[in-house]
């Protein structure tokens, strides 16, 4: 059986899978919790785990699979780029490991959506797969014959703090105008608010710009282009055979149905026929991937 964990800013999730036929045999959910500090989301997560015995009715195995908010470095095995900001600096995958009495298998959450969706969902039979996350934050993962590519520094896929506009918004990073502050959810609503003073959410601005809403109109633009030219560059350099989109951003239909034209401005070839695909999973694919880490 391959055991998956999932941690999340806001929960921490657990599989457990049978990799005969990819069934879900267990699943639990508890909150991080992340105001209580590291200590603290380490016991979560051990709590999570001792319940996952308790409902397979078996010890839990020698290795487990997680996906992390950030990764690790692996020079030095300390975490860094979490938006769980208690995590960075600290060993949280030896840490872990040592508190659970398991070797952890670790990648990036993103890594594991684009695992997930690469061997059990949208892009499964694809060689090479980017998988995109574009919810509250912006995310990618890269993913070669069925393994994640994590890169030299940990950071291979890390799409969503490339610079595409300069004179944007700063992150929690610190740095200016990166894909996650302008392709963002939050950031979209926020630009559509500037324009008009106006709260809306990401889907009533898009359904406001087929209404005529000028600023509604601005909105889509904006989202399409840099879409257009945040992917173009991952398809210049890795050329995938097939790009995935989750989280809730990808819920809007004009990505798949302009947001293929807007790339194509971009491309370094005559055409652009790389399929981009919807999700398969969901919010489920991270601790999917999660649990495919290991097998």
């Amino acid at each position: 059986m391959l055991w998956g964990i999932d941690v999340g800013g806001t929960k921490v999730e657990a599989v457990i899978l049978d990799p005969a036929n990819n069934q879900v045999l267990h699943r639990r959910r508890v909150p991080t919790e992340a105001d209580g500090g590291y200590e603290h989301i380490l016991g979560q997560i051990g709590k999570l785990v001792q319940e996952m015995e308790a409902a397979a009715g078996t010890p839990r195995p020698e290795r487990i699979g997680i996906g992390t908010p950030g990764t690790f470095d692996p020079s030095t095995g300390l975490h860094k780029n979490s938006n769980t900001t208690c995590l960075n600096g600290r060993p949280f995958v030896a840490d872990l490991s040592a508190a659970l009495e398991s070797q952890l298998v670790a990648a990036n959450d993103a890594n594991c959506f684009a695992l997930a969706e690469a061997t059990l969902g949208a892009a499964r039979g694809f060689p090479t797969v980017f998988g995109v996350i574009m919810g509250t934050g912006v995310g990618g993962g890269l993913v070669v014959n069925g393994q994640v590519l994590n890169g030299g520094q940990g950071i291979a896929g890390e799409w969503g703090h490339n610079v595409i506009d300069p004179s944007g918004e700063l992150t929690y990073s610190g740095r200016r105008g990166v894909v996650e502050s302008v392709l963002s959810g939050p950031a979209l609503e926020r630009f559509y608010h500037a324009c008009t003073g106006r709260e809306r959410n990401l889907p009533e601005i898009i359904a406001l710009a087929d209404e005529g809403d000028l600023a509604a109109i601005q909105t889509r633009y904006r989202l399409l282009e840099f879409f257009g030219r945040a992917i173009a560059v991952v398809v210049n350099i890795f050329d995938p055979h097939a790009i995935v989109l989750g989280g809730g951003v990808s819920n809007l239909d004009c990505l798949y149905s302009d947001g293929p034209k807007e790339v194509a401005k971009h491309v370094f070839n005559p055409t652009f026929s790389t399929p981009i695909l919807r999700a398969e999973h969901g919010d489920s694919a991270g601790v999917l991937g999660a649990a495919m880490l290991t097998a």
